[in-house]
C-alpha cells in the first residue's frame, strides 16, 4: 500500500500569487486561514495505517470522505457570513469567507469504504486503514495446441 499525496493540492498558483505579492490579492484572514491546511500525520502500525489530518475551523459536516479507484480523497468546505451590526441595528461590518481545501491518498485498490474508520474531534480527523495483502494470483498455465 502506498501513501502518495497529490500533487500540489490545487493551490500552485494561489502559493506563487501570495509570494510574489505578499498577500495583496488575497484577505490576510483568509491566507492565514489556507496555508498549512490538511497537514496529515501517518503512522504505521502492525495491522493498520493512521492517519491524522488537521482540519481546523471546519465542522464535522464541513468534511466529505471518498473512495475511488484506489484514491481516498478527503475535501472539506466551509462558507461563512459575519454580520455586525450596531445598537440600532445598522450594518457596521459584513466579511463573507469561502475556502475548500482537498487532499488524496492512494490507499490501494482492495481497499474498500467499509474497511476505513473515521473520526473527528477538536479539528482531527482520525483515519484508520487497514492493511491488506496484495492479492497476486499465479497466471493459469495455457497452451497452444499444434497441429
Amino acid at each position: 500500500m502506498l501513501f502518495a499525496p497529490s500533487v500540489f493540492n490545487g493551490n500552485l498558483i494561489d502559493d506563487l500569487v501570495d509570494d510574489f505579492t505578499d498577500g495583496w490579492f488575497t484577505a490576510p484572514e483568509m491566507t492565514n486561514r489556507m496555508r498549512g491546511m490538511m497537514r496529515t500525520d501517518i503512522r504505521e502500525n502492525d495491522n493498520n495505517y493512521e492517519l491524522g489530518v488537521e482540519l481546523p475551523g471546519f465542522n464535522k459536516s464541513d468534511i466529505n470522505l471518498s473512495l475511488n479507484d484506489g484514491y481516498l480523497t478527503i475535501a472539506a468546505k466551509k462558507n461563512e457570513n459575519r454580520d455586525e451590526k450596531d445598537s440600532n441595528g445598522k450594518l457596521i461590518r459584513q466579511e463573507r469567507f469561502t475556502g475548500s481545501a482537498e487532499r488524496s491518498f492512494f490507499v490501494g485498490d482492495d481497499i474498500t469504504e467499509e474497511d476505513i474508520t473515521a473520526r473527528y474531534e477538536n479539528g482531527i480527523l482520525s483515519l484508520t486503514i487497514p492493511k491488506k495483502q496484495v492479492r497476486t494470483t499465479i497466471p493459469e498455465k495455457k497452451t497452444i495446441a499444434i497441429e
